[in-house]
C-alpha cells in the first residue's frame, strides 16, 4: 500500500472548502458581506435564543455568525432599519441554509411574517383591533348580565 500525502503536502482543508464552497460576496448598504453557504454550527446552537432578542449585543453576535463581521454600526450609519435588517438575515439565513433566495422574497418573507406575527412597533393595542364585519365598527361591549353564570341555589 502506499502511503497516503499528508495535510501539509496536500493542502488545508480551509483551501480546499474555500475552492468548493465558491465564495461570493454582496454589497449590503456600502458594506460587502461574504454569502453565506452553510450555517455556522455555533449559530444553529443560539439561533433559537436569539431569535427574540432585541439586545444590540446579541443582534451583532448573529450579524458576525452570518457574515463573519460585525456590520451593525456601518450599516446603523448608512440608515438602515429595522425591517432592513430584518431582511437581510432572512436573505442570510436563507443563503446559509442552502436555499437561496432574492431580497425581494426575504422582503416578502419578513413582511409576511410581520402581519402574523408581531404589530409593526408604534401600534398600540387600539390601532391594531380589526373592525366588527357587520357593521365596520368595533363591536359593542357585552353586559356582564349577559355573560355571568345563573347563580345556583345550595342543597342545604
Amino acid at each position: 500500500m502506499t502511503a497516503r500525502k499528508t495535510t501539509a503536502a496536500a493542502g488545508s482543508f480551509d483551501a480546499f472548502w474555500a475552492s468548493v464552497s465558491g465564495t461570493t460576496t454582496e454589497t449590503i448598504r456600502g458594506v460587502t458581506v461574504t454569502v453565506p453557504t452553510d450555517v455556522p454550527l455555533a449559530m444553529e446552537m443560539r439561533i433559537s435564543e436569539l431569535r427574540e432578542s432585541t439586545a444590540e449585543q446579541d443582534i451583532r453576535e448573529l450579524l458576525e455568525m452570518l457574515f463573519g463581521g460585525d456590520h451593525l454600526d456601518p450599516w446603523r450609519d448608512a440608515g438602515m432599519g429595522l425591517t432592513e435588517l430584518q431582511t437581510v438575515l432572512a436573505w442570510g439565513m436563507a443563503h446559509a441554509s442552502g436555499k437561496p433566495i432574492t431580497f425581494a422574497e426575504a422582503y416578502e418573507a419578513v413582511v409576511s411574517a410581520q402581519g402574523e406575527g408581531k404589530a409593526p412597533s408604534g401600534q398600540n393595542r387600539a390601532a391594531r383591533r380589526k373592525p366588527s364585519t357587520s357593521t365596520g365598527g368595533r363591536s359593542a361591549r357585552t353586559s356582564a348580565a349577559s355573560t355571568a353564570s345563573a347563580r345556583k341555589n345550595s342543597r342545604a
